[in-house]
């Protein structure tokens, strides 16, 4: 257990789901990151989600945002932001109030993502005070938002899944 109240929590989660025509067609992942997302709102932080989506580029997070929006009953802000780490998202963040939930763009907008290269990992350690590893599914992967991050942070921590 650590402190999160007030603190701006970056999660690294796997919300790398199957998508029809804009449409999740299977949601066990999103519902495999709820205990962790959840705790962390009723405990006060400032929640900042991230993940891959595909293998590249070519696919947003903006339907998981949405639809994790109706699963937590409360919004969530997507940080629509090609730069992943630019102005939409340091705004969404700097705009933050305990409680509230952020989704930052899909890490694969930045080739440096799965080349572990360090600039985009401090990017994403700007964010925040803590990271959560929530991405079982990832767990092999020496990424930025998997492994990089941690070098950035002084408190990295392994979330419920």
């Amino acid at each position: 257990d650590i402190a999160v109240k007030g603190k701006k929590v970056l999660v690294r989660c796997d919300f790398n789901v199957p998508l029809k025509d804009g449409v999740i067609t299977d949601e066990n992942r999103l519902n495999g990151a709820l205990p962790t997302i959840k705790y962390l709102i009723d405990n006060g932080a400032r929640v900042i989600l991230c993940s891959h989506l595909g293998k590249d580029a070519s696919k947003s997070l903006a339907p998981v945002a949405k639809r994790l929006s109706e699963m937590l009953n409360q919004e969530v802000v997507f940080a629509r932001d090609e730069e992943v780490v630019g102005e939409n998202a340091r705004a969404a963040v700097a705009n933050m109030k305990d409680g509230d939930v952020v989704l930052l763009e899909n890490t694969r907008c930045r080739k440096e993502e799965t080349k572990n290269i360090e600039e985009f990992s401090k990017e994403l350690a700007s964010l925040a005070d803590i990271f959560v590893y929530d991405a079982f599914g990832t767990a092999h992967r020496a990424h930025c938002s998997t492994v990089g991050v941690t070098e950035f942070l002084d408190t990295a921590v392994c979330g419920y899944l």
